[in-house]
C-alpha cells in the first residue's frame, strides 16, 4: 500500500463506533448512532468516532464511499461529539478574561508557567529505544497530517495574522519542495526507527488521550467560531516547541539514532516561527477583533491540559513498566526489551 493511501477502518472501541463503522462499511444510509456514553475529554469510543469522522474530511476510509462526509447522521454526530468536547474543555479551562492589547503577554506567560512531568525530558534522559518508537506510534495520526487542521485558519484570517500565518505554514509545508513537508519529514522518522510510516497504519493501537489531542486541533479548524481558538492553539503550540523538540531529538543521540532530522528541523523553524506566532498571529488577530481575545487564550489552554493528559497517560504506563499502547500493533512493532 502506497503511504498515503486511504488507511482501512480501525475497530471498533464501542457501541457508538461499531455501529457508524458498520455502516460505513455497508453504505448503509439508514444509519442511527447511539449517544456517547464515555468520557468526552479522553473515552475510547467517544474519540475513536469523532476522529473517524473527522478523517472523512482527510483522507477518508479505503472502501467508505466519500459521500459519507456529507451524509446528515455523521453531521449530526460530528456536531453532538464537538459539543460535549467543547464543552468540557471550557468547564476545564474555566472564565477566561484577557486584555485584548496583552494577548501575546498572556501566551508567553502560559508557555513559560510550571507544568507537570515533562514527558520530552524523560525521552531525553531514560527512554528505552522501543519507548522512542512508541512515542512515535502515538504521535503519528496528527504528525502524518501536520499542518493540515491549522490551514483551515487562513481563509478565516486577514492582514497581519494571515500573513503570519502563510509564512509559518509554508514552512510547514516544506516551503512547496516534495518530501520536505514536516508530515513527510515525520515518515522518514518513523521508517528510521523500523516503523511503518503508511497514514493511519497505527490507529488501532493509539488509546483516547492521543487521539484527543489530534481531535481538538480538528474541532477549532472545522470552525470559523473557533478560528480565535485555532490560533491560540497554533501560536502556543509553536511557542513551547523548540525545548521538547530537542529533548526528543537529544533521547535519540543517546540512543545511537539516526532518525533526528524532523526534531532537529522543528527546532530551527519555531525558534522563529515562536515569535511571528506570538507576536504576528496571535497579537495580531487580538488587535483586528478584540472581542476573540478570550478564545485566543482558550485555544492555548486547551492545547496545555490536552497535552498534559497525553504526557500523565504516557508516563504513568511507562512507570508501571507496560506499554502505553492499546494493542501492540502487529506490523513493525514489537515492544519487548
Amino acid at each position: 500500500m502506497r503511504a498515503d493511501c486511504p488507511p482501512p477502518l480501525p475497530a471498533p472501541r464501542g457501541p457508538l463506533t461499531a455501529r457508524l463503522f458498520a455502516a460505513w462499511a455497508r453504505d448503509d444510509r439508514g444509519l442511527r448512532c447511539p449517544p456517547p456514553q464515555d468520557d468526552p475529554l479522553i473515552g475510547e469510543d467517544f474519540h475513536l468516532a469523532l476522529y473517524a469522522c473527522y478523517e472523512l474530511q482527510y483522507r477518508g476510509f479505503a472502501g467508505v464511499d466519500e459521500r459519507w462526509e456529507r451524509d446528515v447522521e455523521v453531521t449530526r454526530l460530528t456536531q453532538q461529539l464537538e459539543d460535549a468536547f467543547e464543552q468540557a474543555l471550557r468547564a476545564e479551562a474555566g472564565s477566561l478574561v484577557v486584555d485584548p492589547t496583552r494577548v501575546e503577554a498572556a501566551l508567553w506567560a502560559l508557555a513559560t508557567a510550571e507544568g507537570g512531568r515533562s514527558l520530552s525530558a524523560f525521552v531525553a534522559e531514560e527512554a528505552s529505544v522501543n519507548q522512542v518508537r512508541e512515542l512515535a506510534v502515538l504521535r503519528s495520526p496528527y504528525q502524518r497530517k501536520e499542518a493540515d487542521p491549522h490551514t483551515w485558519a487562513i481563509p478565516r484570517l486577514s492582514g497581519r495574522a494571515k500573513a503570519a500565518i502563510v509564512e509559518i505554514q509554508m514552512d510547514e509545508y516544506g516551503e512547496g519542495q516534495p518530501g520536505a513537508a514536516h508530515a513527510e519529514l515525520f515518515a522518514d522518522t518513523m521508517r528510521a526507527l523500523d516503523l511503518d510510516p503508511t497514514y493511519g497504519a497505527y490507529l488501532d493501537a493509539v488509546p483516547g488521550h492521543a487521539l484527543a489531542t489530534v481531535n481538538l486541533i480538528s474541532m477549532l479548524g472545522r470552525q470559523r467560531r473557533l478560528r480565535g481558538a485555532l490560533v491560540g492553539h497554533l501560536a502556543l503550540f509553536e511557542m513551547t516547541s523548540v525545548g521538547p523538540m530537542g529533548r526528543y531529538a537529544a533521547g535519540m543521540r543517546r540512543l545511537g539514532l539516526d532518525a533526528t532530522r524532523f526534531y532537529d528541523i522543528h527546532v530551527e523553524a519555531d525558534a522563529h516561527h515562536q515569535v511571528v506566532a506570538a507576536r504576528y498571529l496571535a497579537q495580531g488577530l487580538a488587535d483586528d477583533e478584540p472581542h476573540l481575545a478570550a478564545d485566543i487564550l482558550f485555544g492555548a489552554q486547551a492545547l496545555t491540559a490536552a497535552e498534559g493528559r497525553f504526557a500523565r497517560g504516557v508516563l504513568e504506563s511507562w512507570d508501571r513498566g507496560e506499554t502505553s499502547l492499546r494493542s501492540p500493533p502487529a506490523r513493525s512493532l514489537a515492544l519487548t526489551g
